[in-house]
């Protein structure tokens, strides 16, 4: 029976995670991917949270990684999430890993009374975690144009209340114009 640890990525886990971002999202190109930049380019930003960014270990193997990172919602600089890069081992792939770093990382982010949660990604993966094309929350951002891909998700408050979802215009942090 194979056990899989979900955790807080740790300062020794950075290397491990550029490495397992860089098999995942690997081109022709023999360059660091621009997902493992954004990754270490968010880290030394005011949108890193390092509760946030999640890792999947198998036998002490790294497997699997989802990050969620800072953006805000205007007008009124309303705190809210972006999800990605999400990776898992291209040799680990097809077996959950995904899934459950993903699910650590929104459970986590629920924990911390977060509400909003943005992602750029295929809406049949990310439908199964409860995303929606962001446009039904009123969700603009640099990406709005492509439809579907742009996707929100709004996390139960902790204390139940209802509060209303931000909308407006989503910006993130001058690292994600790498991607």
């Amino acid at each position: 029976m194979t056990i899989v640890r979900l955790r807080a990525e740790g300062p020794a886990d950075a290397l491990a995670i550029r490495q397992l971002l860089a098999e995942a999202f690997a081109g022709p190109d023999v360059r660091l991917p621009p997902e493992a930049r954004l990754v270490e380019a968010l880290r030394g930003s005011g949108a890193w949270l390092p509760e946030l960014s999640m890792v999947a270990e198998v036998d002490g193997e790294l497997v699997g990684y989802a990050l969620l990172s800072r953006v805000e919602v205007w007008p009124g600089a309303v705190p809210a999430l972006a999800l990605g890069p999400v990776a898992v081992r291209p040799a680990r792939q097809r077996r959950g890993y995904g899934q459950d770093v993903v699910r650590a990382a929104l459970d986590a982010a629920a924990e911390l009374d977060e509400r909003l949660v943005v992602v750029l990604g295929t809406p049949a993966y990310y439908r199964r975690f409860g995303f929606s094309p962001a446009a039904r929350f009123g969700l603009t951002s640099p990406w709005s144009g492509l439809g579907d891909p742009w996707q929100a998700l709004v996390l139960p408050s902790v204390d139940g209340s209802d509060d209303p979802v931000p909308s407006g215009e989503v910006t993130f942090p001058p690292p994600w114009s790498q991607v």
